[in-house]
């Protein structure tokens, strides 16, 4: 095979990357913002799984935690740029219905899946979390 063809092959190439990295990539990305009360219950809740002998004991706080910061999330991606685009009292409402409605599903899930987790798998959603907060 020509050098040159070689090349172009191996470009396209993509290496794989390891499941197991609890560290996000550096691509591009969207954070947004929660009030400071969330952040301190946030990080009480974190430093408790990391401080624990048994960190099974904080799996309901965790499961908290993960929901509060996603209802704050979609909040904040959906509901508040309908706010800012004037869209309206009743579109507003019927979004918030709708939010409502798909958060409280996402969270008995979510709190189904953090209270069978064990301490090692508490440990790595704890520090993912963390990261996200950089």
């Amino acid at each position: 095979m020509p050098a040159s063809s070689r090349q172009t092959t191996r470009a396209k190439v993509k290496p794989k990357r390891s499941s197991k990295s609890s560290v996000p990539t550096r691509g591009p990305f969207l954070r947004f913002y929660h009030s400071d009360a969330l952040r301190v219950k946030t990080l009480a809740v974190l430093a408790a799984i990391e401080d624990a002998k048994d960190s099974r004991q904080y799996r309901d706080a965790l499961a908290d935690i993960v929901v509060e910061l996603t209802d704050s999330g979609m909040e904040y991606y959906f509901l508040k740029p309908l706010k800012i685009a004037k869209a309206g009292f009743f579109t507003e409402q019927t979004a918030k219905a709708g939010m409502s409605a798909t958060t409280s599903v996402l969270g008995a899930v979510i709190r189904n899946i953090i209270g069978r987790m064990d301490p090692p798998q508490l440990l790595s959603v704890s520090g993912y979390v963390r990261q996200l907060m950089k």
